[in-house]
């Protein structure tokens, strides 16, 4: 990201630590600007400029003993900027300035209590009045041998330097993750962090980010044409409306109507944006080119492809129409680069494909234009309050790109299409009367590959099953599910029973991510 002359930042040297991102988020969250970089590019000192305020090594599944397989600059530790180490990153630091580490004798994995041993600026505020806390554990190795000049903070019963400082070169070291929410109070280390030690100011808000990324829209764009693919959904909303302030006219949305949409989506994407926004919209009805290219199709992976795949098709036989384009503007954001690839090319798993990242033709010969890649999604609501549009698009809840094809595993039929739409339009519904929606990060119906026997009055019925989905989350990176009362689900399961032929049997999944993600497929 190109960042203001003004706008310091937090840089977070990566190591694969499955928490990085959430590292990220609490930075931003004290409203501090964080970024992450791999460790391999973090060999070039060139980065490391007067923006840098601090610097913060993640943790990892590697040990400190496998140097051929991660890079450490050493120059990094030179440059006067106060550096925090992470569970991992503790262990860095310790071994490069001359300490030891070793395998532990007992593994800490969970909660662990941590008890404060000396005075710091780091954990003011962080301990309860008997000098203790609760952390989040996740090592085998540990720091034996303290490196010259520190000293030892707070210790646990398993790992004696668990956190530790070097109070004039302002470098730390925690064992545990302050990041999570596991850890009592990590935010407040954190803060003490990046305020008290780094000195770094609050200008990360969202009219700074509005103000910046309209001025790094138009740098990168200048009077050429984009195109935008947009859903509808809250990413490509505010997309759309920030280009459209930046470049106004030279903006062109193209709608594609899937026919895999929610409920009347459709006619609220035209009156919103043709009608209200007056942004610039094309509208393609393709329901019948995307339910015949899906026949006879149910493992979910091909499903995304094909969808994707048509999509582009679809969206480039319509920009071909627009002359002089030169860019295609995407709403991808930070979660969906992270699970579809490393963003910052650590060693992590690629858990399912975006058909929104990656998937530009290489003969559209078009930049992408992708405003809000290093934004989380709460970043993204705040975003498009400051940028005016209706809460009721800002506060919606995700919804996968490939739309109810996902939530329908197994085959997919025009039939069992309308059947969710339905099933999903009473759910919500009912979560909105009941001041439910705005507890819920994401909520859902799906229809099960399985019919069941079922009664209705004398008659035996043999239809689908409804599963409804409603889960807690912060970034969707970590989630669980939302837990109901006994009597709104008894409530909605007659709702959907009694208005939906199709429908004998509601169940509720009750699982959390990980192990599940949050879409069925």
């Amino acid at each position: 990201m190109i960042l203001s002359n003004n706008l310091n930042k937090i840089l977070i040297i990566d190591f694969g630590s499955q928490f990085t991102q959430l590292i990220a988020r609490r930075i931003r969250e004290i409203g501090i600007f964080s970024e992450i970089i791999s460790h391999k590019k973090a060999k070039n000192i060139k980065l490391f400029n007067k923006e840098i305020k601090g610097i913060i090594l993640s943790g990892g599944p590697l040990n400190v003993y496998d140097s051929n397989k991660f890079k450490f600059n050493k120059k990094i530790l030179n440059l006067n900027i106060p550096i925090l180490g992470i569970c991992f990153g503790h262990q860095i630091i310790c071994k490069v300035l001359g300490g030891k580490v070793k395998k532990s004798k007992y593994r800490e994995f969970g909660s662990a209590i941590v008890k404060k041993e000396n005075k710091s600026v780091l954990v003011e505020k962080f301990f309860s009045k008997n000098q203790t806390n609760n952390v989040w554990m996740s090592h085998a190795d540990q720091v034996s041998k303290l490196p010259k000049n520190f000293n030892v903070v707070a210790s646990t019963k398993n790992s004696k330097y668990t956190i530790i400082e070097n109070k004039k070169k302002n470098f730390f070291g925690v064992q545990f993750h302050p990041e999570v929410t596991h850890t009592n109070k990590g935010k407040i280390l954190l803060k003490n962090f990046v305020i008290k030690i780094c000195k770094a100011k609050r200008n990360w808000s969202s009219k700074h980010q509005k103000i910046k990324l309209i001025n790094d829209v138009r740098k990168q764009v200048g009077t050429k044409k984009v195109i935008c693919a947009l859903s509808g959904g809250v990413d490509s909303s505010v997309v759309a409306q920030l280009l459209s302030k930046a470049i106004g006219k030279n903006l062109t949305c193209i709608f594609v109507n899937t026919g895999l949409l929610r409920k009347n989506e459709e006619k609220q994407v035209i009156n919103t944006f043709k009608n209200k926004l007056k942004i610039n919209l094309i509208y393609v009805n393709a329901e019948n080119e995307f339910i015949r290219k899906l026949k006879n199709i149910s493992d979910p992976e091909k499903k995304r492809k094909i969808i994707g795949n048509l999509f582009i098709k679809i969206f480039e036989r319509y920009a071909n129409k627009i002359k002089k384009v030169r860019f295609l503007a995407q709403g991808t954001l930070y979660p969906d680069l992270i699970e579809s690839k490393s963003v910052t090319g650590s060693q992590t798993s690629k858990i399912k494909s975006h058909h929104n990242v990656g998937g530009l033709p290489k003969k559209m010969k078009l930049e992408l234009v992708e405003p809000l890649k290093f934004l989380f999604k709460d970043e993204v609501r705040k975003l498009g309050l400051e940028l005016n549009l209706s809460k009721d698009i800002i506060f919606r809840h995700p919804f996968p790109g490939p739309g109810l094809a996902i939530r329908i595993p197994g085959l997919i039929t025009s039939q069992k299409i309308n059947i969710l739409k339905e099933a999903d339009f009473y759910f919500i519904n009912e979560l909105k009367k009941n001041n439910l929606y705005k507890k819920i990060w994401q909520a859902y119906a799906a229809l099960l590959p399985v019919k069941t026997v079922g009664v209705m009055g004398d008659n035996r019925t043999y239809e689908h099953i409804c599963l409804l989905r409603a889960i807690t989350s912060e970034d969707g990176m970590t989630a669980d599910f939302f837990n109901f009362k006994k009597d709104f689900m008894q409530k909605i399961s007659n709702k959907i029973i009694n208005n939906i032929k199709g429908i004998n049997r509601v169940v509720y999944d009750i699982t959390s991510k990980p192990p599940s993600t949050i879409e069925l497929e």
